[in-house]
């Protein structure tokens, strides 16, 4: 396109404020506001301008943009005034899909957000004494009911919340080795999602590695040698997100707790998901309760709240009370505490633990779900997408998209995620789901574009929905999308 033909059309754009005073611009700013609304405006005539510069645009084409601009402003404002954050389906499996924001949380824990973060909170008072309290004793009280009444000093178990576990570790290697050697095994030294590493962490905190044993094989003689004038702690990391096999030996955490004992050293423990019930009764083996650390004589115990605890995010040390209270007095921890949200939704979360009432939390009623009751929810789901039945009616699917599609019910295995028991495996049904003249990353794509998105897998060129990890409500949404992508 020549220079002069762009220059014409170039004038033929008009200016901000002549959009601004167009009667539709202007219902836009009655209702957006006149900021957001000039954004939009210039953000879509810089695109015109651009599309003229690269020769996209001929003089019908830009008369045709410009009979829409309204609806371009709209779009515009769509995405400029829209969350970022929003709500997706996770079809996955994957129960703490760390992408998709690990535990979602139980509704009393979100109702609970709303009664006490809408308005003024005793968070850090003392209704009684009239004085100002301290944060962490709205949990302080559950978690010596879950943890301290099952160890043998009750009234010794204390228990502090921070950001994370990365920064509990971090609070608790500087309260009590900073300075100081901290004895661990190399088979030990892990990187979590995120490079979350074990020695950077240590380095952060003021405290020096003290390596001891092989990346396969570390005995409680390698630990006992390596003790000197110089070592602050012993630490012991759970290998939340990987597993060693084969010719391995590993020192047990009664002969490190006996060792600590008879050299008056410090025992911690990392555990990072931080099960407060013993998953057996889920079907998940091998995967150690921070109750089951404190009871065998751990002195402190670090985890996670939104792994297979199932609350919000949030870091937990649990252990000896004299030990807490130094961190709690550490000017770090301060830094790294958290806020009313945390403490609301987690006051709730423990309550249901408190209750026993487990499915209340929705990652562990997840993990209890039986493969036939997931195979009747696919397969009612399926029977609804074959039909073209829509149990949405204002979004209607036309019948004949059925036709296109291919499902079926199958075998599979969901599994826990989130860096938590990583060989455990929970037996699932699958929907899988193809889609002639589609490939199944395409229809994975698409599927990602409904509203809300629907994350799935791909594997063997089908697409892979469990409905392990989709709320029954979410079926209807779920039948929806695929019956569209069809048409």
């Amino acid at each position: 396109m020549k220079d002069t033909v762009k220059s014409d059309l170039y004038r033929e754009l008009p200016s901000v404020d002549e959009l601004l005073r167009t009667p539709d611009v202007a219902a836009l700013v009655a209702d957006h506001g006149l900021a957001a609304v000039t954004d939009a405006a210039r953000a879509v005539l810089a695109r015109l301008r651009q599309e003229i510069s690269s020769g996209l645009l001929d003089r019908p084409a830009l008369q045709t943009a410009l009979g829409g601009v309204k609806e371009a402003i709209e779009k515009q404002l769509r995405q400029a005034l829209s969350y970022s954050l929003r709500p997706v389906i996770n079809a996955t499996g994957v129960i703490l899909h760390t992408n998709l924001g690990r535990a979602p949380l139980p509704d009393a824990a979100l109702a609970h957000i709303r009664e006490t973060a809408g308005r003024y909170s005793n968070l850090e008072f003392e209704i009684e004494a009239g004085v100002r309290g301290k944060r962490d004793i709205h949990v302080e009280r559950l978690f010596w009911r879950l943890l301290a009444d099952g160890t043998k000093d009750a009234a010794g178990v204390s228990t502090i919340v921070v950001n994370n576990n990365a920064a509990a570790v971090l609070l608790a290697l500087n309260t009590l080795a900073e300075g100081g050697e901290v004895i661990v095994s190399r088979g030990e030294l892990v990187e979590i999602g995120g490079s979350f590493r074990i020695p950077d962490v240590m380095a952060k905190s003021g405290a020096i590695l003290r390596e001891v044993g092989t990346t396969n094989r570390t005995r409680i003689a390698d630990y006992e040698k390596a003790i000197s004038e110089r070592t602050r702690l012993l630490l012991r990391v759970h290998r939340s997100n990987f597993e060693i096999t084969g010719f391995t030996e590993r020192a047990s955490v009664g002969e490190l707790v006996e060792l600590a004992r008879k050299r008056g050293l410090p025992l911690m423990e990392d555990l990072g998901s931080g099960a407060l019930v013993d998953l057996e009764n889920f079907g998940i083996a091998g995967e150690p309760s921070v109750l089951d650390s404190l009871s065998a004589g751990v002195d402190t115990v670090t985890y996670s709240g939104d792994k297979l605890l199932g609350g919000p995010q949030a870091g937990m040390i649990s252990g000896r009370a004299d030990l807490v209270a130094r961190m709690r007095a550490n000017s770090l921890f301060r830094a790294l505490r958290v806020d009313k949200l945390t403490y609301a939704a987690l006051e709730a979360t423990l309550l249901a633990y408190v209750k026993r009432d487990h499915d209340a939390v929705p990652a562990l009623r997840m993990m209890r779900l039986t493969k036939d009751e997931i195979g009747r929810r696919a397969e009612a789901l399926a029977w609804r997408i074959r039909s073209g039945e829509n149990p949405h009616p204002s979004k209607t699917a036309k019948g004949g998209a059925a036709a296109r599609l291919e499902i079926a019910v199958i075998d599979g295995e969901s599994v826990i995620g989130g860096g938590a028991a990583p060989s455990a495996v929970l037996p699932t049904r699958l929907l899988a789901v193809s889609c002639e003249g589609m490939s199944a990353d395409e229809l994975a794509a698409r599927l990602r574009g409904a509203d809300p998105p629907i994350i799935a897998r791909v594997e063997e060129g089908r697409v892979l929905l469990d409905l392990r990890t989709v709320f029954p409500e979410q079926d209807g949404l779920v039948t929806v999308a695929i019956n569209r992508i069809a048409e």
